[in-house]
């Protein structure tokens, strides 16, 4: 499924995987077995010989770093979809130990959107609560591609809760295009969930860290990161609204050449986020983005959180939500100049 997707500038970069391919599978063979490489292998003047190797695995990792160094709004956007980007529940399993997963709101049912338990990162016992988009066709159906119902949001609300009682940190993975739209969803109460949560988010007197892995999309992202420090992954985007819908909005239609405008404008990538002070750092990712290396990234995403839960662990507890309401209550502040008399 997901093995054949392909970004349009990451082309050059799959040409050299099938030719690393090629070149161990020529490698590996008897020599009288060895197949005459052709096509893209002769334009490139490759040899079946295994020292090749060596030379290939170079111009690989320079074309991710050119492909890399300066990536478009949209391409970013479009990496931060890419259906084999690690989510939830794959950082779970590589950064978590002894993850008991707990479901249900206590009052409709369970959102498979949303993810929640506790689990230990580093030695640190936490809450972790995340949302989950799906793998497969029937995974990706059940959890709404990521678009989490009322009962996802009050779900992790109660779980919050519980880890306040408790006294254990909380660790938010924001991964959405947002809230789920639907009549039922709405019929439910969608937008008084979120904004429930952002109240008591606000004051729950343990520490809370929020990374955007992926998809921040409006208020369905924002439902779970109202936090002591907030960050985002190096490909992830962040903003009230997609680029489809801006430019549906602005210009009628979404398309190629509106879409990347509106990409743009939005100012949507981690490091317009860090400059606009909404996010507090940008976590790095394995060359060539996380779906390139689950592993690697979620090191990266674990060494932050370790970090920040011992700095913020220190911090007294009226203070840590002073801080906590100030972050938020100062963001989208600017000062008006009064406007200068014309000379002459």
């Amino acid at each position: 499924m997901s093995s054949f997707y392909q970004l349009e500038f990451e082309k050059p970069i799959t040409q050299i995987d099938q030719l690393i391919e090629q070149a161990k599978r020529d490698a590996s063979a008897p020599p009288a077995e060895i197949p005459a490489l052709g096509g893209v292998a002769q334009q490139h003047e490759i040899h079946t010989k295994p020292a090749n190797l060596d030379k290939l695995f170079k111009d690989r990792e320079q074309a991710l770093k050119k492909a890399y160094k300066k990536l478009s709004p949209w391409n970013t956007v479009r990496v931060a979809r890419h259906p084999n980007r690690p989510q939830t529940r794959d950082y779970i399993q590589h950064m978590c130990r002894d993850f008991c997963e707990l479901h249900g709101d206590r009052r409709f049912g369970d959102d498979p959107a949303m993810v929640t338990g506790f689990g230990r990162i580093g030695g640190r016992k936490c809450l972790i609560v995340g949302h989950q988009k799906g793998k497969d066709t029937q995974e990706k159906l059940a959890c709404h591609f990521g678009c989490a119902h009322p009962e996802g949001y009050r779900k992790a609300l109660a779980k919050m809760k519980k880890a306040e009682k408790y006294g254990l940190p909380i660790v938010t993975l924001v991964d959405t295009p947002g809230a789920y739209p639907g009549l039922g969803a709405e019929e439910r109460g969608q937008a008084e969930a979120i904004a429930f949560n952002l109240q008591e988010m606000s004051r729950l007197r343990v520490p809370i860290v929020s990374i955007v892995i992926g998809e921040g999309g409006s208020g369905g992202a924002l439902g779970i990161a109202v936090a002591d420090r907030v960050a985002m992954l190096e490909y992830s985007w962040y903003s009230v609204i997609s680029p489809e819908g801006c430019a549906a909005i602005l210009w009628k239609q979404a398309n190629e050449q509106t879409n990347t405008a509106a990409a743009e404008a939005l100012r949507l990538t981690a490091r317009d986020n860090l400059a606009l002070g909404i996010v507090d750092a940008v976590i790095e990712e394995p060359l060539g983005a996380a779906h390139r290396s689950h592993e690697q990234a979620a090191e990266y995403l674990e060494s932050w959180v370790i970090a920040q839960l011992d700095e913020l662990s220190k911090v007294p507890v009226d203070q840590l939500l002073e801080n906590r309401y100030q972050r938020f209550r100062n963001l989208g502040d600017y000062i008006e100049s009064p406007l200068q008399p014309a000379e002459g």
